[in-house]
């Protein structure tokens, strides 16, 4: 019996034991391909002797110090990194112990941001219908997973929500892809005219829609309409890259893929690999300008956040990346990840769409490939899939489609960026398998 309120009760899982490179080992033994970094989380697979080190060296110096008491020379290089990096404008970090801790800061700092400039009218937020972007109550409320929204909704935020720039499901027979990002982005422009322009906040999507809709990437041009629109508004533009950034996509940020920069974005998972829990928010030089002129502060914190253990893990972990050219292996492998769907899904009967950028990928099941129907839910498709899985000893990350059939279930799989080709051919081929057995 356990004492732990597990996130389904009644099951039975496998105790973790060990961890090296990309394979997780239980306690019987039985070994794991990771192909989905848990939840595109360990970039670095397992066990990385380079984050280890770090660990231990920043642990013998110091375990923790409270940041309205002190800063730390590892959270400060941390910063200075991950800035060196950002996208232009982007001049200061916020360090945060995950995703959701993220979005909830880069909320605040929107508001507050109009707060300090005497906009206080500004209180509207517009995101995606089928985004994901966090558990706790605000980054609940901006998300468009109705399934996860439904229990809690006397209790969120009001916020709004426009379709979402997914080809697959949206974009009409005919249609270019220019065209389409236009009209996709249009539909922001049309919520920000019908709520009042000075009243809108932010807008909030992720630049390449992670579990929740499954590994969606954005068609040619949207963003930077999307971007040109918050301009036009005075809206702030936040990324959400919890999930696809941090070299997922086969760049550092998957928004250098657009040719934007955000005003506020946030980054989590890859971050620190798994290795400790770290997020952080990265916000440009107005926003920060805005607290130092105004009011020198900004009101919010939480008692772990540039936690020194976390701050060591996530420097180690971005050094090892930029050391060790693992974007360039992320680039390689996922091309090949692509060709390798595409062989064994390409043809299949209940695959209706291969998609993703880099080593974030997945694919779409369908009941039928010619109407794009999606399975029933009640089936429960992608909870068969995932057991199929770990009994060949694979783990992905499948999630389920729609209740109102906008999409079907879908499999996720982002595997570590250390991943070699043989290693992609084999979580190919027993996805293949687990897929094959769910269906049967």
């Amino acid at each position: 019996m356990t004492h732990i309120l597990h996130r389904t009760i009644g099951g039975s899982l496998p105790v973790a034991a060990s961890g090296h490179g990309i394979e997780i080992v239980d306690t019987a033994g039985k070994r794991y391909l990771d192909a989905s970094g848990g939840a595109a989380v360990s970039c670095l697979g397992h066990g990385h002797p380079a984050v280890t080190a770090a660990l231990h060296e920043q642990l013998d110096k110091l375990a923790y110090a409270h940041t309205s008491f002190f800063t730390t020379e590892v959270a400060e290089r941390l910063a200075d990194a991950l800035i060196a990096d950002a996208p232009p404008g982007i001049g200061h970090v916020y360090l945060v112990s995950g995703g959701s801790e993220a979005i909830e800061a880069a909320l605040k700092m929107a508001r507050q941001y109009f707060a300090e400039r005497g906009e206080t009218q500004r209180r509207h937020i517009i995101a995606r219908r089928q985004s994901y972007h966090g558990n706790t109550l605000g980054a609940l409320a901006t998300g468009g997973n109705e399934w996860r929204r439904a229990p809690f909704s006397p209790l969120l935020i009001e916020t709004h929500h426009i379709d979402p720039c997914f080809a697959y499901r949206f974009q009409q027979p005919g249609e270019s892809e220019e065209a389409y990002g236009q009209r996709a982005a249009d539909a922001l422009e049309a919520k920000i005219l019908e709520l009042g322009g000075d009243t809108v906040m932010a807008f909030v999507a992720e630049t390449v829609v992670g579990a929740t809709a499954g590994a969606v990437p954005p068609v040619k041009g949207y963003f930077k309409r999307v971007r040109e629109i918050c301009g036009k508004y005075g809206v702030l533009l936040i990324l959400d890259e919890v999930m696809c950034g941090m070299g997922r996509t086969g760049t550092l940020h998957a928004c250098e893929q657009e040719g934007i920069a955000p005003d506020l974005m946030t980054v989590a998972k890859g971050l620190g690999g798994g290795y400790e829990p770290i997020g952080a928010v990265l916000l440009g030089e107005h926003l920060f300008k805005a607290f130092a002129e105004g009011s020198g502060f900004f009101q919010h914190g939480h008692t772990y956040i540039g936690h020194p253990l976390a701050c060591a893990a996530g420097l180690a972990v971005q050094q090892t990346i930029k050391r060790d050219k693992l974007l360039a292996n992320v680039q390689a492998m996922g091309a090949h990840l692509r060709r390798r769907l595409g062989e064994r899904f390409g043809n299949h009967a209940h695959v209706g769409d291969i998609r993703g950028r880099g080593l974030f990928q997945a694919i779409e099941l369908v009941e039928d490939r010619l109407t794009k129907a999606p399975f029933d839910p009640a089936r429960k498709l992608h909870a068969k899939v995932k057991k199929a899985a770990m009994a060949r000893g694979l783990m992905v990350y499948p999630m389920g489609g729609t209740i109102d059939g906008q999409h079907g279930d879908h499999v996720l799989l982002a595997p570590p960026f250390i991943v070699d080709e043989r290693q992609i051919d084999e979580i190919v081929d027993r996805l293949g398998a687990a897929v094959d057995d769910a269906l049967a």
